[in-house]
């Protein structure tokens, strides 16, 4: 049998209606201040720009113009359609970053944060300005 080879999380990429905005909300929210990649296809009416921390998140915002949003009101109504349904971020205060992205960075409140099914996990959900899901998760040294 041969050898699985290592497989490393690179980035997400998210389709959005407005590049900057959400550029300038997840630089806030997330501190992604580092710009990796831009990208300007005219012909296809596509711009893309790809930030990052100097942890290693990585997100990609990809600007079509004429598409269309897709909002979940909560997670599990996420999962009624077959794609990707959230961007998940361990967080080492989940009460702190829940607080912070809701009133400073005018996240939406989607679930507060709860007890995890695993032992020492929290867990809350908030939207982006476009209304993409975000968890937040921490994890207790146990």
């Amino acid at each position: 049998m041969a050898t699985v080879p290592t497989y490393r999380f690179h980035h997400i990429s998210l389709s959005v209606a407005d590049l900057p905005a959400q550029e300038g909300w997840y630089r806030a929210a997330f501190g992604l201040v580092r710009v990796e990649e831009r990208l300007e296809l005219p012909d296809a009416g596509v711009r893309t720009a790809v930030l990052s921390d100097s942890a290693g998140l990585r997100v990609e915002f990809v600007e079509r113009s004429g598409s269309t949003p897709v909002s979940h009101s909560d997670p599990f109504a996420a999962t009624a359609t077959q794609t990707f349904t959230h961007l998940a971020l361990q967080v080492p205060d989940l009460d702190a970053a829940f607080a912070r992205l809701v009133d400073e960075c005018g996240a939406v409140r989607v679930s507060p944060p709860s007890p995890g099914v695993t032992d020492g996990m929290r867990y809350a959900y908030v939207q982006d300005p476009e209304g993409n899901l975000i968890e937040l998760i921490e994890v207790s040294a146990a």
